[in-house]
């Protein structure tokens, strides 16, 4: 299969003028370049705001519930559901369906790919619905269970009451997923905001207001969670029957049904495996001590800011195109599709997570340092985010790299390295976690998928000789020379200069330091003319061009 494809893209590259591969013209290039952009622009942007939001939340939570008990249990019960979202929803099942919707949109039409879709959300409402039933049935009798620590007691009743977010998000994948196929990308980019939104009411508002007791506080919060997993479901099949869909209960086993079936069984546990190892860690976290588990879950929200702001935005719109690509069988356009997003991440995310690692302690006491969140916390947390970050451009580019699998319909190498991954993680988990505690957790996490993010890639390009990441280790150099620079002018600042200045000092570092990162980061990486600046350059023209036209909006109201 690989040499087979192999040949493929040599032939795609090699073709000659007329011959093979069809050369777009310039302006055609041009063109597709800038709506790539936009859409990018799209989804990074509303993904800034829905996590902006998002940190809002975690902000609340943090000042109301700090690091106790209540917290750690609703941070471990609420990863039960994202697990299984995950694995039923927006990972396996979105690599499965969207080659597949793209085959049956070309090949016949609209009509039979919103069949499809019918279909597909059939099987996967009557499947949540099973499961939800199941695991709150299961859970319900955890108390039957003797002898454990009231910890996890409490985490077992606050998952019975999520659980059913679960039927919610699971649906909502199936329409956004259609949607980005569509090249509709906004109402799937708002999904998050809706939940982020009845969260922050939920417990800021009415929580605050009209409960007594910290446990009616979470009642309200687990009300928010639900009512926001529904809006991620309307909103989106709103757009999609703007788009001509109409919806119908179809449980019919068609060609298509099977085929995602069969693409997704294999792959449920390889495009869930971040998920699976972060699951792991909350649980080991959670036996270790009643703090633990808050402490875990909110550095991993802040690693996780880059990552949703861009790397997602780049895989929610690269994945339509590279699954496109490989049903059309032109490999070149894939290969180029797929580096051009491994590099627009990596120049990204790598600045990022040498910043985060530097200024973790300003940037944990300004965000989370207030009410029930205390020094001691900020103390504890600051080191988790910084080990976090080292992982951070390996989390990044790990799921394209899945979706790049499975836009050619292998299902089988991510589940084989997902499940080196797990191994690994598991491993180093209950080798580190009595010796450093949560650190140890957090190193294990780290350290799998940067074995898994090895593997994947090297596969990669065993299977298309295109994809191999040979064409980036140059780019990959000029950006770890330009974070270099930038780190000897952020962390130079902190060090020397602004730590121990109390609240002053880390807003001076915040604001002062990394925008002067930024500007030594992007003149380095300029000067050494990185692979890719035209784009580059291109997405900061839009954004200064829509600044510019909110403030003139601004001025002339």
């Amino acid at each position: 299969m690989g040499n087979a494809y192999g040949a493929r893209f040599r032939r795609g590259v090699n073709a000659a003028p007329g011959k093979g591969l069809a050369k777009p013209g310039r302006e055609t290039d041009k063109n597709a370049v800038s709506k790539q952009l936009k859409n990018i622009g799209v989804v990074a942007g509303l993904t800034v705001v829905s996590r902006v939001l998002g940190l809002v939340r975690d902000q609340l939570g943090a000042a109301i519930f700090g690091t106790s008990l209540l917290n750690s249990a609703f941070v471990t019960a609420f990863r039960l559901p994202n697990l299984f979202r995950r694995l039923l929803g927006e990972g396996s099942l979105t690599a499965a369906f969207v080659p597949t919707l793209q085959d049956a949109l070309h090949r016949d039409g609209r009509p039979a790919a919103f069949r499809l879709v019918n279909q597909v959300a059939s099987w996967v409402l009557v499947l949540s619905l099973g499961l939800v039933g199941l695991g709150m049935l299961l859970y319900s009798q955890s108390r039957q269970v003797p002898n454990l620590e009231a910890r996890w007691y409490l985490s077992a009743d606050l998952t019975v009451i999520l659980f059913p977010y679960l039927i919610f998000v699971c649906v909502a994948a199936v329409f956004s997923a259609t949607l980005n196929v569509l090249q509709r990308f906004t109402e799937p980019a708002l999904s998050p905001i809706w939940l982020n939104l009845t969260m922050i009411a939920s417990l800021g508002g009415a929580g605050l207001h009209w409960a007594d007791t910290p446990m009616g506080q979470m009642h309200w919060l687990c009300a928010g969670v639900l009512l926001g997993g529904f809006l991620q479901m309307a909103v989106p099949a709103a757009a999609l029957a703007r788009e001509g869909w109409r919806p119908r209960f179809d449980l019919q086993a068609s060609t298509g049904v099977r085929e995602i079936a069969r693409l997704m069984a294999p792959g449920l546990w390889g495009t869930a495996i971040y998920q699976i190892n972060l699951f792991v860690a909350q649980q080991f976290a959670l036996s270790l001590n009643d703090s633990a588990a808050s402490l875990l879950f909110y550095a991993n929200r802040l690693m996780e800011l880059p990552i949703g702001v861009f790397a997602i935005a780049v895989s929610t719109v690269v994945y339509p195109l590279i699954a496109q690509h490989a049903a059309q069988k032109d490999f070149a356009a894939m290969a180029h599709d797929y580096l051009k997003g491994v590099r627009l991440i990596l120049v990204i995310n790598v600045p990022a997570a040498a910043g985060m690692a530097l200024l973790g302690e300003p940037i944990v006491r300004l965000l989370f340092q207030r009410g029930q969140f205390t020094a001691a916390d900020t103390s504890l947390m600051a080191p988790l985010l910084a080990l976090f970050a080292i992982g951070l451009p390996f989390f990044s580019v790990v799921s394209l790299m899945t979706r790049a699998f499975y836009a050619v319909k292998d299902t089988g190498t991510p589940v084989r390295m997902a499940t080196v991954s797990f191994v690994v993680n598991v491993v180093l988990s209950l080798a580190l976690m009595h010796w450093l505690g949560v650190a140890g957790l957090v190193v294990a996490s780290t350290g799998a998928v940067v074995v898994q993010t090895w593997l994947l890639q090297r596969a990669l390009g065993a299977k298309l000789p295109g994809l191999a990441f040979g064409p980036l280790w140059i780019d990959l150099g000029k950006v770890l020379l330009a974070t270099l620079a930038m780190g000897a002018v952020v962390g130079g600042g902190w060090w020397l200069g602004l730590r121990g200045h109390g609240r002053l000092g880390d807003c001076l570092a915040l604001g002062g330091l990394i925008p002067a990162g930024v500007l030594v980061y992007g003149v380095a990486l300029w000067r050494m003319r990185i692979g890719g600046r035209e784009e580059l350059a291109a997405l900061g023209e839009k954004f200064k061009a829509k600044l510019g036209r909110l403030t003139v909006r601004r001025g002339s109201n």
